[in-house]
């Protein structure tokens, strides 16, 4: 047996409202959407992982998602001009990661990172 994909779901009543944000900001492609549900994901190989932690890190509340990017500075930008809330950073963490965290549009707590 292999787990071949983990996807988090996150309830919100409009799960068209965060088309904005996950296609527009993040770039990640609309994979599947059925109306009450809207899948976004990249068509190529991305790695599987779940994580489970009593706090964010830095005394951070724990974020629903992570995200990693390979431009967090551009995200950043692309969030700030979007009128995203940013919650925390960006901050330069002592484990080795460059990160912030914003709530998209279902008020999803997001940790967006990028690898130093």
């Amino acid at each position: 047996m292999k787990v071949k994909r983990i996807a988090a779901n996150i309830e919100t009543a409009d799960p068209s409202a965060v088309s904005g944000f996950y296609k527009d900001i993040l770039g990640l492609d609309l994979l599947m959407d059925h109306g009450w549900i809207a899948t976004y994901g990249t068509r190529g190989t991305m790695p599987l992982q779940v994580s489970f932690a009593s706090e964010g890190g830095a005394g951070t509340p724990v974020p629903r998602l992570s995200i990693e990017v390979d431009d967090l500075e551009a995200v950043y930008a692309a969030v700030v001009k979007g009128g995203y809330p940013v919650e925390y950073g960006p901050v330069d963490e002592p484990w080795g990661v460059r990160r912030f965290f914003v709530r998209d549009p279902a008020g999803t707590l997001v940790n967006i990172v990028m690898h130093a």
